[in-house]
């Protein structure tokens, strides 16, 4: 009997603190989208996603016009941009129904995402794909004869393993773009699928347009995928789209700044480039190293507005601690207009 298929994953410090990161994020969100006033919000969101999603793959339409194909309006552009938004909005509304680790789920998923634009919707290539960037190949994917074992280990795998769903989507979305299952469709498929594994985690997950921000992250977001299969390692795609997820945690969650505390408020104004701990805490004339931990850079860290140089050695001599793009943003807000 064949041993269970195992991703290849290095879970390093820097993955495990962008997740409770998250974790820490969501709980702050959760009281702005649970609320019964946000159904507005939830709508736009949706749409951001699927705009996001679809543009990655070409698609040219906007914000706008998917709202009006949404409310059955006429939109003037190519029929196959409006057969991609249509699709994807039907596909996005299903998502309740449909189960991670089940293949005819997955299947359905793609019929009905690729409706009408592939002959073999809904089934498995039966020839070869690679990915190509511009007109080099940087990855050729396993033989389409393989494709039903791989993606049944891969299923497997989803249904039966202990990894944080924040990890385990992000491994699968990897894997599902290494096999490249479809004849077309696969990175909007690979994205749907980590949006419905984390909203079986956390429903708000439904409602939080992460594709807007891979959008917004294109080439990192292709360069990961390359950098894991050069690694024959998922932690690089992995943390990308951890740092992608936080991101759009961040940009749902309005007025940010009242959230922090007037300690990180401090040290996000006087941090500037990188910086040692000694040099924070000399900027900010603290002397007691377990108070400047405690109430200033841990909760930085944690809520993904500070982010460190050398992650995977906390300890290290040679760290220093830099804003990230939400603590930037977070700094801007809290000093207002210039």
């Amino acid at each position: 009997m064949s041993k269970p298929y195992q991703p290849p994953c290095s879970l390093t410090p820097a993955i495990l603190n962008q997740v409770a990161g998250i974790a820490e994020q969501l709980g702050r969100l959760a009281v702005r989208l649970e609320s019964d006033g946000d159904l507005r919000l939830r709508r736009l969101n949706r749409i951001r996603t699927i705009r996001g999603s679809l543009a990655i793959e070409g698609n040219t339409l906007s914000e706008s016009q998917i709202t009006a194909i949404l409310e059955g309006k006429r939109v003037i552009a190519p029929p196959r941009e409006i057969q991609e938004a249509r699709n994807a909005l039907e596909a996005y509304g299903l998502l309740p129904g449909w189960q991670p680790s089940q293949e005819g789920d997955l299947l359905r998923a793609h019929g009905t995402l690729m409706a009408g634009l592939v002959d073999d919707a809904g089934r498995w290539r039966s020839g070869g794909v690679g990915v190509m960037a511009g007109e080099e190949v940087i990855h050729m994917a396993p033989p389409a004869s393989q494709v039903p074992r791989l993606m049944g280990g891969l299923l497997h795998w989803l249904a039966t393993t202990d990894a944080h769903p924040l990890i385990a989507s992000s491994i699968f979305h990897y894997e599902f773009e290494f096999i490249h299952p479809f004849s077309d469709g696969n990175g909007r498929m690979g994205r749907l699928w980590q949006t419905l594994i984390l909203s079986r985690w956390n429903p708000l997950f439904a409602d939080i347009p992460v594709e807007s921000l891979v959008y917004q992250h294109q080439a990192a977001y292709y360069a990961a995928l390359q950098t894991s299969n050069e690694q024959a390692d998922s932690a690089p795609f992995v943390a990308f789209m951890l740092g992608r997820i936080m991101e759009a945690i961040a940009a749902c969650t309005p007025q940010v700044s009242p959230q922090v505390t007037p300690q990180v408020g401090r040290l996000l104004s006087v941090l500037h480039g990188e910086m040692s701990r000694e040099a924070l805490q000399k900027a900010l004339d603290l002397h007691d190293r377990k108070s400047f931990r405690e109430r200033y850079l841990k909760p930085a860290l944690a809520q993904g507005l500070v982010e460190m140089s050398v992650p995977d050695k906390p300890s290290s001599r040679l760290q220093r601690y830099r804003l990230t793009q939400t603590g930037r943003a977070v700094l801007a807000e809290m000093q207002g207009p210039a």
